[in-house]
């Protein structure tokens, strides 16, 4: 073999995790042989998640896509036929047609993150259904509550750079585990430890991260808001107080001080299950100490009073002055750094009819209560990819009932045969990471990073892109847009003349990978400079005045709990939590052979309180159940998780579970108190032995 055989190409990976690493993709005759993390990006580091180190089982596994199918079983059966991608788009335009004629809005795209990228992501595929008139997609099913939280607080998506924590003095890890969904973030927490920093995780579970932290702090599962208004109250009793700050750069102090006076460590103990003198010396810390930095997570944002809780913690280091440092302050997400250009990439000026067909939206966390809606425009056709709702969305009985539907069409494009496929009236084989053009912003750090394909497209699998082209084609839609390459939909993703892009895109080129235009040490609170209306941190909301909700901070209760809901507690009277595994991530690692062998089976974590009570060993095999319905796990006896929460790290596909269920066969599809979000972590059940 000749050295011209072998090459190595810049990628992405694409996944659903704030790291977003540069991989460098060795490739001999056409094969890609070896992918690894750059070294010379900084934040990957020269290192991958053990799921990304063994990529190219994922791409090259038996288990993929290798053709269009059309099915011939029942719906979730899974039995389909091979037919030619001719036949297949055919048939998806026709039946898209004839549905058109009557209303496009009963035509519903289903995606979220399956990948990242803004070309494979959100670009034709946008163009094409934004041309189409169907329904647009509401993409709440991750992170919009605690978004919509922080931006009614903050401005926009934008915090504490991530490699400047080294410097912090006291972190608090609140609502994630970095170890598992944030790993190259967390080497910088790890830094900051070794520097002598104090790091504090809160969570209801004894994490990975938490074993690795000083103090673990566990509340009640949806009370963090209440933590922070007890903190709030702690730190302006004592005193604790950047009042210069406070008066140069917030709005509506003197409204917080009345709204908390009486949000005291003891009311707040009382919601959450921990001492009053836990919060009050938390919040006596946390105020003395600078710099400090609060890193959340989505986790606590998955409550009914998930955005709420979200913005209460994102008032705390304007209080104490913490965004003047570059190590302090707080980080949700850091996606708001990102001058992504989202109206050249998805072109929804294409929409055709807006005076007769209003675009209509639907919430994908109520995807299953839409897809059995009557209401006209009935849902008639559902289009997914990027997303496996029938395995992830909540109220699995009602996800199953709407896609079990015979009268609704259901394509799906994905390289393996989900749950959801097992659905489909038209399956297609889509391309993995390796086989495709993209480029990718992220919500880790800030370096954009690039996608080349390095292989060419396996068997018969095409991209998004290709496929929304071709299917545009059919359509007759003319218009130039669906004309892009996918070089071109790349090169219009970012706003190129906006300051923090100058320059980026030709490194990028040249790299694979390159930092935004923005100073070190980049402190984007330091003197103001909120994206708020006001350009102040608003300790009393504009935005959430606008929208008709409470404009300063409050306390809103999980929707099922012991104490906010006791008759339903009295049935069902465990708190129920489903985070991440850590071999999982989401539903798209979770079928391949080595990770699943090392989750072994569906777990439940459950305090020997409550499992002796319930007659419960370890290793005994359990049913969780609820209204709603049930799944069965591996009784796993620990005191990592306090008594009255029982944890199941998700989340598997159902037909690899074992009973044919998983977690979501409990959770709930209520909404959160604001951004529509699901309240997955919201959730009582009971637990018995099988």
């Amino acid at each position: 073999m000749s050295v011209h055989d072998t090459r190595v190409v810049h990628a992405a990976c694409p996944h659903d995790c704030p790291d977003t690493c540069a991989m460098e993709i060795t490739v001999e005759q056409g094969r890609a042989v070896k992918v690894r993390g750059s070294d010379v990006m900084p934040f990957t580091h020269g290192a991958l998640c053990t799921k990304v180190s063994h990529y190219l089982e994922r791409v090259y596994s038996e288990k993929r896509l290798q053709y269009p199918m059309r099915r011939v079983g029942r719906k979730g059966e899974g039995r389909f036929e091979r037919i030619s991608w001719d036949e297949a788009l055919d048939i998806i335009a026709a039946k898209f047609r004839d549905i058109s004629a009557e209303d496009p809005r009963a035509i519903l795209p289903y995606s979220y993150a399956g990948t990242m990228g803004l070309v494979q992501g959100e670009s034709m595929d946008r163009r094409f259904f934004h041309r189409l008139g169907a329904s647009l997609l509401d993409r709440t099913i991750c992170a919009s509550a605690g978004a919509l939280g922080w931006k009614a607080t903050v401005g926009a998506s934008i915090g504490t750079d991530p490699e400047a924590v080294v410097d912090a003095r006291l972190i608090l890890i609140w609502g994630g585990n970095p170890i598992v969904s944030n790993l190259h973030g967390w080497r910088y927490l790890q830094e900051a430890k070794r520097r002598g920093a104090r790091l504090i995780c809160i969570d209801p579970r004894r994490s990975e991260t938490a074993k690795k932290c000083h103090q673990h702090i566990a509340p009640l599962p949806g009370t963090d808001g209440a933590i922070a208004l007890a903190m709030m109250q702690v730190l302006i009793a004592e005193d604790l107080l950047d009042h210069d700050y406070i008066a140069r750069y917030t709005v509506g102090f003197d409204e917080l001080v009345q709204r908390v006076a009486s949000c005291t460590p003891e009311w707040a103990a009382a919601l959450t299950g921990l001492d009053a003198d836990v919060i009050r010396t938390l919040a006596k810390e946390y105020g003395k100490a600078q710099p400090s930095l609060i890193r959340l997570n989505y986790g606590l944002n998955r409550c009914a009073g998930g955005g709420m809780a979200v913005r209460n913690i994102a008032c705390l280091p304007a209080l104490t002055g913490a965004w003047r440092h570059a190590a302090g302050g707080a980080l949700l997400s850091t996606s708001g750094n990102f001058p992504k250009n989202g109206q050249a990439l998805e072109r929804p000026d294409l929409y055709p009819n807006a005076e007769h067909f209003p675009p209509r939206t639907i919430n994908m966390s109520t995807i299953g209560r839409a897809l059995l809606d009557e209401q006209a425009p009935p849902i008639k056709a559902v289009f997914v990819y990027n997303a496996n709702p029938v395995a992830v969305a909540p109220n699995t009985a009602e996800v199953r009932a709407g896609f079990a539907r015979e009268d609704l069409f259901c394509v799906v494009h994905d390289l393996f045969q989900t749950d959801t496929a097992d659905y489909a009236d038209i399956l297609l084989p889509a391309t993995s990471q390796l086989e495709h053009r993209d480029v990718h912003s992220t919500y880790g750090h800030v370096y954009v990073v690039d996608n080349q394909p390095a292989i060419a497209p396996l068997a018969e699998a095409r991209s998004n892109t290709e496929v929304f082209r071709l299917l545009a084609a059919r359509m007759g839609f003319e218009e130039p847009a669906f004309a892009d390459s996918d070089d071109a939909l790349a090169a219009v993703a970012f706003r190129d003349q906006d300051a923090r892009m100058l320059g980026v895109g030709a490194k990028v080129a040249a790299q694979g990978w390159a930092r935004l235009n923005l100073p070190r040490p980049w402190v984007p609170f330091a003197a103001g400079g909120f994206h708020t209306p006001s350009g102040r941190c608003e300790f009393r909301s504009s935005l959430l005045e606008r929208l008709g909700l409470d404009p300063l901070p409050a306390w809103h209760p999980p929707a099922e709990s012991v104490s906010s809901n006791p008759v339903l507690a009295a049935k069902y009277p465990l708190a129920f939590i489903s985070p991440p595994a850590r071999n999982f991530l989401n539903t798209s690692f979770s079928h391949l052979p080595r990770f699943v062998e090392q989750e072994g089976s569906p777990k439940l974590e459950i305090h020997p309180l409550d499992a002796t009570s319930r007659g419960i060993v370890d290793g005994a095999r359990v049913r969780i159940h609820n209204d709603r319905g049930s799944f069965h796990a591996r009784a796993v006896l620990t005191e990592d998780v306090r008594a009255g929460v029982v944890v199941s790290p998700s989340i598997w596909w159902q037909k690899l579970s074992g009973d044919g269920e998983n977690a979501n066969a409990v959770t709930s599809s209520a909404l959160t108190d604001m951004g529509g979000g699901p309240i997955f972590y919201d959730c009582l059940v009971e637990v018995s032995l099988v």
